[in-house]
């Protein structure tokens, strides 16, 4: 596994990469010493330890907004892609190390907010990470439900919607 890190104006950012470069695992942010967010969202797009991508610039947004000090992202599939088509199309979409990953970084968050949208049914991965988290007690949240029943996500929900239980 590959880890970079990167500091700027406060914030303390570090994004796992898979030693091809195809995967992210996880991404942070942490500005403080707090409690940290975290996001499980569809796949990784184009953020790095650097730099933002407009899902990215959102989900730190609503983490500051929220009181945390700190964020990460991980993701049902680690594979990078910027469409959902793209990432249905990957020989191995999950990763190899995803599944650590995304325990991990559960373990250690102070909140976990689900948005993968309705993409999440692929592969049944959405329902699989939702019942590993809460079989090892991880309570989840989400910015709402779509009608399909799949916690939506953050990059299309107003930041005045506030995070709610997911049961």
């Amino acid at each position: 596994m590959i880890i970079r890190r990167h500091q700027a104006g406060g914030t303390a950012s570090e994004a796992h990469y898979s030693d091809c470069g195809h995967y992210r695992y996880l991404l942070t942010r942490r500005w403080g010493a707090g409690d940290v967010l975290l996001y499980i969202l569809l796949n990784p797009s184009t953020a790095t330890e650097e730099r933002n991508d407009p899902t990215i610039e959102r989900c730190e947004r609503r983490a500051r907004a929220l009181g945390f000090d700190g964020f990460a992202v991980a993701n049902l599939f680690a594979w990078r892609a910027t469409r959902p088509e793209d990432l249905k199309c990957a020989p191995e979409p999950v990763g190899p190390e995803n599944e650590a990953a995304l325990l991990a970084a559960a373990a250690g968050a102070g909140m976990i907010l689900c948005g993968w949208g309705l993409h999440g049914a692929f592969l049944g991965r959405g329902a699989l990470v939702a019942e590993a988290l809460r079989a090892r007690g991880h309570p989840l949240c989400h910015l709402g439900l779509t009608k399909s029943g799949a916690p939506r996500h953050p990059l299309y929900v107003p930041y005045a919607q506030p995070p709610q239980p997911w049961r």
